[in-house]
C-alpha cells in the first residue's frame, strides 16, 4: 500500500480557504488534522474530534519532544498538529488536508517535504478587500492591518506547489480536487500497485 497524500491548503483571511477545506473534506472524505490546544473544551466539543486538549505545562513538553509538524500562540492560547497520528493515517494510506496560516504551512513544508502546499488567493487585492469589508467585524485599522498581512503572504508564493484563484467557490473547489486527483495519479504515488500488477510484491 503506498502512502496517503498530506495537503495542505493555506492563504490570507477572507480568500475562503476555509469553505474549500470544508468541501473538499466532505467530497472526497479526507482525514482531517486534529490540532492539540491549550485553550478550554467548549460546550460540545469532543476529545481527539475537535482537538486534544492539554494544559499549558503538557503542550510545552510536547514541544521540546519535537512532536508537532507547526505550532503557534493564538490569542494567548496555543494551537498545533501533532505528528504521530497524521503520520499514522498517511501510512496506512489515508490522506490527510490541513488548513493552516502561510507560516504554519512552511513549518509542514520543512518537516514533510512531500507535503502538498496549495495557496488560495482572491484574483486580486480589491476582491480581497470587499470580501473582508463585507464581513462587517473589521475596523479600518484590522483591515489594513490584514490587506498588508495577504501582501506578505502571498510574497511567500514560491514555498507552495499550486495557487488557486478563488473567483467563483464551486471552480475553487473542482480546482483543488483536480490537484489531489493529478497528485493521487502521480507514478510515484502508486509503485504498490504498480509491482502488483507486474507480480512483482
Amino acid at each position: 500500500m503506498d502512502k496517503g497524500l498530506l495537503v495542505v491548503i493555506s492563504g490570507p483571511s477572507g480568500a475562503g480557504k476555509g469553505t474549500i477545506y470544508q468541501r473538499v473534506i466532505e467530497r472526497t472524505g479526507m482525514k482531517r488534522s486534529v490540532s492539540v490546544t491549550t485553550r478550554k473544551p467548549r460546550e460540545g466539543e469532543v476529545e481527539g474530534v475537535n482537538y486534544y486538549f492539554r494544559t499549558e505545562e503538557e503542550y510545552q513538553q510536547m514541544i521540546a519532544a519535537g512532536e508537532f509538524l507547526e505550532t503557534a500562540a493564538v490569542y494567548n492560547n496555543f494551537y498545533g498538529t501533532p505528528k504521530a497520528p497524521v503520520f499514522e493515517n498517511l501510512d496506512n494510506g489515508y490522506d490527510v488536508l490541513f488548513e493552516v496560516d502561510v507560516h504554519g504551512a512552511k513549518s509542514i513544508k520543512k518537516k514533510y517535504p512531500e507535503a502538498i502546499a496549495i495557496f488560495v488567493m482572491t484574483p486580486d487585492f480589491e476582491t480581497l478587500e470587499q470580501r473582508l469589508r463585507g464581513r462587517g467585524t473589521e475596523s479600518e485599522d484590522s483591515l489594513k492591518t490584514r490587506l498588508g498581512a495577504a501582501k506578505r503572504e502571498l510574497g511567500k508564493y514560491e514555498m507552495f506547489d499550486y495557487i488557486v484563484f478563488n473567483d467563483d467557490a464551486e471552480q475553487a473547489i473542482g480546482d483543488v480536487l483536480d490537484i489531489i486527483n493529478a497528485e493521487k495519479r502521480k507514478v510515484k504515488n502508486n509503485v504498490s500497485v504498480i509491482k502488483q500488477l507486474l507480480g512483482q510484491n
